[in-house]
């Protein structure tokens, strides 16, 4: 029988919430300073009374069920508000403020404008998460997040940001080693490199007119720093995600053999709970990002 309301096992589910966070056990362990026998002995317990499999034990990691995907993003939020509350009302003057961001929107966009967010907002600490694709209110599990998409989700606000553009970029030594890219049928002497899927590129070749193009060799790779890093050590031609790589082509580190642009239907949001800027922090947060937005081109 499920543990009743007035004997929540709260000690466990703070070691559960690590461990889903950080996929281990061991990790889990290290931050809350307790053997990592401990975690798993209290996960096990949960899972025995509430006779369900939270995690899929493998040789050297652990993986969530759906079972544990959906306590997680319950509890993960129920403990960032508990911290918030404790940090912006009984333990400091600074107010904590949590965000969540996709790699890219992060490390490209995000990343190298927060000094200016601190200081103009010394007082405000964000707590960045990797936010995973939103569909409802449900899944968000922060004060604000950033999403792409056409801008409908289930009750939340949202706020378009900007728009992205694609376009071919490569290394400038790929470009010399495979004798250069003048038109889009060039690109069949090239290894390609797709991001996630080959949803993009197969729009960008039909926009280009040559839909029917094949690739000498092709790699998906689902995470898009990834698939730029790659880029960048000349391993392949990627659809560059413009504003992002705009400093790689000023810095020669890549180059853009054709002009043409992809203009995808989706755009980069900005996600609350409906109300939820009224909390002052919260506002200044979502301000000072749609300013920065206001200004990307």
């Amino acid at each position: 029988m499920p543990p009743s309301r007035t004997h929540l096992p709260l000690t466990a589910l703070r070691s559960f919430e690590a461990a889903a966070r950080l996929l281990s056990f061991k990790g889990a362990a290290e931050e809350l300073r307790v053997t990592p026998t401990s975690v798993s002995n209290q996960i096990r317990q949960l899972e025995r009374n509430w006779n369900c499999l939270l995690f899929v034990r493998k040789t050297r990691k652990v993986l969530l069920t759906d079972a544990g995907r959906s306590l997680a993003r319950v509890v993960g939020r129920a403990f960032d508000d508990i911290r918030a509350e404790v940090d912006n009302h009984i333990t400091t003057n600074r107010k904590t403020v949590t965000l969540a961001v996709g790699p890219i929107f992060g490390s490209r966009w995000l990343i190298p404008r927060l000094s200016n967010f601190y200081r103009m907002h010394p007082k405000i600490e964000l707590v960045l998460h990797q936010g995973p694709r939103i569909t409802n209110a449900e899944q968000l599990v922060t004060m604000i997040a950033v999403d792409w998409g056409t801008g409908d989700w289930a009750g939340l606000e949202a706020r378009r940001l900007f728009a992205i553009r694609y376009s071919p970029v490569a290394s400038p030594t790929l470009l010399r080693e495979r004798g250069g890219i003048r038109v889009a049928q060039d690109l069949a002497n090239f290894p390609i490199i797709h991001q996630w899927d080959r949803e993009e590129w197969n729009a960008w070749l039909r926009h280009a007119g040559a839909p029917d193009l094949t690739f000498v060799h092709e790699t998906i790779m689902r995470d898009a720093n990834h698939a730029l890093q790659a880029a960048l050590e000349g391993q392949g031609v990627i659809l560059g995600t413009f504003p992002f790589v705009e400093p790689e082509i000023a810095a020669g580190r890549l180059a853009r053999p054709l002009t043409l642009e992809l203009h995808p239907p989706r755009a980069y949001h900005l996600l609350t709970r409906p109300g939820g800027r009224a909390l002052r922090e919260v506002g200044a947060v979502c301000d000072w990002i749609e300013a920065e937005a206001a200004q990307t081109p």
